[in-house]
C-alpha cells in the first residue's frame, strides 16, 4: 500500500477531527476543519448517521495511523510488538508510536509537524548518539540524544526552527538544550505524557475481534 501524498486536510475533515497534520496552520482561521464541519465528497451531508462497532474502531484505527503517518502493514507491526511487553496493549501501542524518531523530533520541535519530521530523518538531518540515522521508524531510548547532523546546521529551514524553538512546548518526557539544539529522552512516555485524541481501547476492540 503505497503511503498517502494527497491533501492533508481532507484526511482531518474525513474523520472529523483536528489531527494536527499541518502543523501550526491548524491552529489558525484557514484550517479546513474550521470552515467546514462535513466530511469531504459531493454526498457528505446525506450520509447516514448511524455507525457501528466495528466502523468507530476502524475508524479510530485510521485516525491514529494518519496522525503518526504509519502504514498499515507498520502499524500492525507496532501492534503486535505492543501485545508481547507488560501492561496494557492500548498505553503499550501509544508508547512505541510516540518513541520512533520521527515523533520525537517533532515533540522537540525540530519540525511543524510529523510529516515534516518524517522527511527530516528520511534525507539525514537528524542523528541518535552522534550517528546518522535515517529511519523514520526507529525506537529510540532513555538516554538517547537526538540532534541535527553538524553540516544540516547550515540549512535556511534550521535556522527557521532555531528562531521559533522559544515558542515550542518540550513534553516533560524529553528534555532540550535550545543552545545546542540537542534533546534528550528522560523517561518512556505514560499515558498521561501523551496528548492525544486517540481512544487506544477501540484500537485494541478492532484488533482483538
Amino acid at each position: 500500500m503505497a503511503r498517502y501524498t494527497g491533501p492533508a486536510c481532507r484526511i482531518c475533515r474525513r474523520q472529523g477531527d483536528k489531527l494536527m497534520l499541518k502543523g501550526d496552520k491548524c491552529f489558525t482561521p484557514k484550517c479546513p476543519v474550521e470552515k467546514r464541519h462535513t466530511p469531504p465528497g459531493q454526498h457528505s451531508s446525506s450520509r447516514r448517521k448511524k455507525v457501528s462497532g466495528y466502523s468507530l474502531q476502524l475508524k479510530e484505527k485510521q485516525k491514529a495511523r494518519y496522525i503518526y503517518g504509519v502504514l498499515e502493514r507498520q502499524f500492525r507491526k507496532h501492534f503486535a510488538e505492543a501485545e508481547r511487553l507488560p501492561g496494557l496493549n492500548g498505553e503499550n501501542l501509544l508508547q512505541i508510536l510516540e518513541m520512533r524518531l520521527d515523533n520525537v523530533a517533532y515533540r522537540l520541535g525540530f519540525a511543524d509537524s510529523r510529516r515534516q519530521a518524517r522527511q527530516l530523518v528520511l534525507h539525514g538531518h537528524i542523528s541518535v548518539k552522534g550517528r546518522v540515522t535515517d529511519i523514520p521508524s526507529y525506537q529510540v531510548k532513555v538516554g538517547n540524544v537526538i540532534s541535527w547532523k553538524e553540516g544540516s546546521t547550515k540549512l535556511a529551514l534550521y535556522q527557521v526552527v532555531v528562531k521559533n524553538i522559544e515558542s515550542k512546548t518540550i513534553p516533560s518526557w524529553l528534555s532540550l538544550d535550545r543552545d545546542t539544539m540537542s534533546g534528550r529522552v528522560l523517561a518512556k512516555p505514560s499515558r498521561s505524557d501523551i496528548e492525544s485524541i486517540i481512544d487506544e481501547r477501540l484500537i485494541v476492540a478492532f484488533y482483538s475481534r
